[in-house]
């Protein structure tokens, strides 16, 4: 195994995912490539951004995230692992997919929190989804629900 990838969405409970990745990538001597798939620019999905305000506060909020990937990864790398951190933007699993064929990633590492079941219904479930159309494998690491 040379690369993993572990998905985050910047919630405390990236820690819990930074740490089996940590583990695994001392083992094997593996790269860990961390991602954050933030919402597609407006824009690009057809809707007019709005008023400056709001197109300011989804700059800095990208600032924000590409701050936190940057300090996991010296973070990381202040543990001797070979580490690095991307923030792309577009539909989560079509941008992880590509990461994982971009990167050449031998394991994907996700979270799944616990949904109830409208959420689920309504909303669906991003790792199993991802499961359905990765063709790695796939470390599901569950995690505390948002509520």
């Amino acid at each position: 195994m040379k690369n993993l990838l572990v998905a985050l969405d910047m919630k405390p409970t990236d820690a819990r995912l930074l740490a089996h990745a940590s583990f695994l990538a001392e083992k094997c001597g593996a790269k860990i490539w961390m991602v954050h798939v933030a919402s597609p620019d407006p824009d690009f999905v057809g809707f007019e951004m709005g008023p400056k305000y709001i197109r300011d506060f989804v700059a800095d909020e990208l600032r924000s995230e590409h701050r936190m990937l940057q300090t996991y990864a010296i973070e990381l790398q202040e543990k001797a692992l070979d580490a690095e951190g991307l923030l792309i933007q577009g539909p989560t699993i079509d941008m992880i997919e590509a990461e994982v064929k971009k990167l050449n990633i031998d394991l994907l590492i996700l979270g799944s929190h616990k949904h109830g079941f409208l959420y689920e219904t309504f909303v669906g479930n991003t790792a199993v989804r991802i499961i359905k159309e990765i063709s790695i494998p796939v470390m599901i690491v569950p995690l505390p629900s948002d509520n």
